[in-house]
């Protein structure tokens, strides 16, 4: 299948095994490793795409013989995991029997003009990777993660964003100081502050700023804004999560750039 080399592991205390554990099951174990974990075809072939090469390629015992020949082709190694192996390794529950070791980016440099994302503490996992989803659907090429938001490539995260990772320019653990940097408007949300969202005229590019599940935009945060707006909820307040918020915010980011650009055709 591939002139690769190949070495099939059986024992759980291979020191392979050990590291692929702590970058599956440790949400922060990617920063001492300087690799991620990438589980299952969907991740990979997202990756991939984006002319990104594994540094291992690893796949379960049983699909070995059964892989996809482009899935081996791009690795220079690969290692087989005997399959009771694979699945106490896998950060699944039902385990995806292959997946890629990559190295993380490089970390970028703030770019000052591209529309961003600015996550200020958002903790949930699930939240933050369904967020850098609407980013990348958007057109937001940039996230910006302060202190104390979920690590952008932990497991969860990577999972829940389902490739956007790789389509984006994302820094992590940066001081709100560093959002002086931008040189676009700053908007923040708010359940009761600012004019509905549908009533603004939303500049482009622009910043977004989402916070905390629980407390919002931090002080710090909301004073560099620009303009604060609010989603109507005719249904009861506050009953989106952030990531429902970012997804409307978003969008109607895009379609005003969209709608501007059209008219200027």
């Amino acid at each position: 299948m591939t002139s690769a080399q190949v070495t099939h592991i059986q024992s759980r205390d291979n020191a392979f095994v050990k590291d692929l554990r702590r970058l599956a099951q440790d949400s922060t174990a990617y920063r001492k490793q300087g690799r991620v974990w990438l589980e299952g075809d969907h991740l990979c072939r997202a990756a991939l795409a984006r002319g990104l090469a594994p540094a291992v390629a690893v796949f379960s015992e049983s699909f070995w013989p059964l892989a996809p020949a482009q899935y081996a082709q791009t690795a220079i190694k690969i290692i087989v995991l005997a399959d009771a192996l694979f699945a106490d390794i896998s950060g699944l529950e039902s385990p995806a029997q292959m997946g890629y070791l990559m190295d993380v980016p490089a970390a970028p440099a703030l770019a000052p003009s591209t529309a961003t994302v600015v996550l200020d503490r958002v903790q949930d996992a699930g939240n933050v990777g369904s967020i850098l989803r609407s980013a990348a659907a958007f057109g937001f090429g940039q996230v910006l993660a302060l202190k104390g938001t979920a690590a952008l490539w932990a497991p969860k995260v990577l999972r829940a964003g389902m490739g956007a990772h790789f389509g984006l320019r994302l820094v992590e653990a940066l001081e709100p100081d560093a959002l002086e940097a931008l040189q676009m408007p700053l908007i923040v949300t708010s359940s009761h502050e600012g004019a509905l969202i549908q009533q603004q005229h939303l500049p482009w590019p622009c910043a977004w700023a989402l916070g905390h599940e629980g407390q919002g935009v931090g002080e710090a945060v909301a004073a560099r804004a620009a303009l604060s707006v609010r989603i109507g909820q005719p249904g009861g307040e506050e009953s989106l999560n952030v990531a429902a918020a970012a997804a409307i915010c978003l969008h109607a980011s895009a379609v005003g750039a969209f709608a501007a650009s059209a008219q200027t055709r």
